[in-house]
C-alpha cells in the first residue's frame, strides 16, 4: 500500500480541512500518517488513519518554528513513505528537503498566505525568512493546492506556478442541533466561530453591543487575543451581552452553529492574506443555515453577492455595523441559503483533491 506522511503545525484536532484531506487518501487507497504537535489542553484524537503528535519544548515563537522545523525533518527522513504532503509554508521546508533527498513526491497545501499574516507584517526580519523559503522553495513544486482563486492567481503570477483550488467546503450532513449552555432569552445569536487573533472584527463587534439590546454575541475558539478580549468586555460591563464558549471539537462545533441568527466573518484588511481569504466558517455557517456578515473583501464579498446568502460589511464602524445587522434581521435568506448548500458542497469539491492523488501514479 501506498503510504503518505501530511504534517501540519497544529494539534490536528479542530482541523477539518486535513482531516477530510486524509480521508480522502484512505479511501482511494493510501496508508496515511498525519503528523502534528500536542499541547497541554490538547484532547486525545481517534481516526481512522494513523496520527503522530509531537510534544515540544516550545511551543510558540521563532523557538517553536526552529523546533518543530527539525523534529519534522527528522521523523520524515527516517520513515516510509512513497509521498509527502505539507500543509502551509510553516511545515515546507523539510519536506521539500526530505522529498529532494530521497526523491519523494511532494504535496503543498496552502491553507493562506502565510508570509503576509497580520502577526508578521510589521515584524520584517521574521518575515523576510519566510519569504527566502517561499521564494526558494513554491517555484521548484509540481502539485500545488490553495484555498482560493486570489491565492492561486498570487502564486502563478509570483512565481509562474499553477495551483488547484480546493475550498474548505463542508459535507451535507443532517445538522442535530445542540442547545447554548445558558439561556439566550429569546435574544438573536451573532456568532463568531474560529480563530481568536488580531484583525478577525471581533473586537469591533463587541464595541458594537451596547448598540443591539436584542443580540447577544457568541465566540467560540481559541487564540492570542482571547484574554484581552475577555478583559475588554468586563471592563465595558457586556458580560450578559458576550459569551465565550472556548475551542469546541468540530463535531461539537456543527451542533452548536445552527442556533445563531447571523454568523460572521468580518477580517480586517491587515495584508494580503486577510484579502485573500476565503475562511473556513463561511461555508460551516451556510451549511447551517445561518445568513453571513461579511467584510468587502473579494473572496468573502463574492460569495454573498453570488448566492445573496447575507450581507457585506462596507463601512467599518459601530453604528453603520450594527444598522447592517438590524437590516438582516428583517430578510429572510432560507431559499438562497438552501441553494447555496446545494452547490457548496464536499461531494463536488473534493473531486479536484482526488484528481491530484490520481495524477501521482
Amino acid at each position: 500500500m501506498k503510504r503518505i506522511i501530511v504534517s501540519v503545525t497544529n494539534d490536528l484536532v479542530t482541523d477539518q480541512r486535513v482531516h477530510k484531506t486524509c480521508s480522502i487518501l484512505t479511501e482511494i487507497g493510501f496508508e496515511v500518517l498525519l503528523v502534528g504537535r500536542k499541547l497541554k489542553n490538547s484532547i486525545p484524537i481517534d481516526r481512522n488513519y494513523e496520527t503522530k503528535r509531537f510534544q515540544l519544548f516550545f511551543n510558540k515563537g521563532a523557538l517553536f518554528y526552529a523546533e518543530f522545523n527539525i523534529r519534522l525533518f527528522l521523523f520524515l527522513l527516517f520513515n516510509k513513505k512513497c509521498t509527502l504532503f505539507s500543509n502551509d509554508l510553516d511545515t515546507l521546508l523539510p519536506n521539500f528537503l526530505v522529498s529532494r533527498l530521497q526523491q519523494k513526491k511532494l504535496i503543498f497545501d496552502s491553507h493562506e498566505l502565510f508570509s503576509e499574516i497580520p502577526e508578521l507584517v510589521a515584524r520584517k526580519r521574521i518575515k523576510k525568512i519566510w519569504l527566502i523559503i517561499e521564494k526558494k522553495i513554491i517555484p521548484k513544486l509540481q502539485y500545488i493546492i490553495t484555498v482560493s482563486d486570489s491565492i492561486k492567481k498570487y502564486y502563478q503570477n509570483l512565481y509562474g506556478v499553477s495551483a488547484i483550488v480546493v475550498r474548505n467546503i463542508p459535507e451535507t450532513k443532517k445538522i442535530h442541533r445542540t442547545k447554548f449552555n445558558f439561556d439566550v432569552k429569546e435574544k438573536k445569536v451573532i456568532l463568531y466561530q474560529g480563530s481568536i487573533n488580531i484583525g478577525r472584527g471581533i473586537e469591533l463587534m463587541i464595541q458594537t453591543m451596547p448598540l443591539l439590546d436584542e443580540y447577544i454575541f457568541v465566540i467560540i475558539g481559541d487564540g492570542d487575543i482571547l484574554d484581552v478580549l475577555k478583559k475588554k468586555v468586563i471592563s465595558l460591563s457586556l458580560e450578559k451581552k458576550v459569551k465565550f464558549l472556548g475551542q469546541k471539537t468540530p463535531q461539537e462545533l456543527k451542533k452548536l452553529t445552527p442556533n445563531a441568527s447571523i454568523g460572521m466573518s468580518l477580517e480586517d484588511d491587515l495584508g494580503l492574506n486577510y484579502r485573500y481569504s476565503l475562511p473556513n466558517k463561511i461555508f460551516d455557517y451556510i451549511h447551517a443555515k445561518v445568513p453571513i456578515l461579511v467584510s468587502d473583501l473579494p473572496e468573502m464579498s463574492s460569495i454573498v453577492d453570488k448566492y445573496s446568502v447575507g450581507e457585506v460589511l462596507r463601512e467599518r464602524t459601530p453604528e453603520a455595523l450594527a444598522q447592517v445587522i438590524v437590516n438582516m434581521s428583517n430578510k429572510n435568506y432560507e431559499k438562497e441559503l438552501k441553494a447555496a448548500v446545494k452547490e457548496l458542497n464536499w461531494s463536488r469539491e473534493k473531486e479536484r483533491l482526488i484528481s491530484i492523488f490520481s495524477s501521482l501514479d
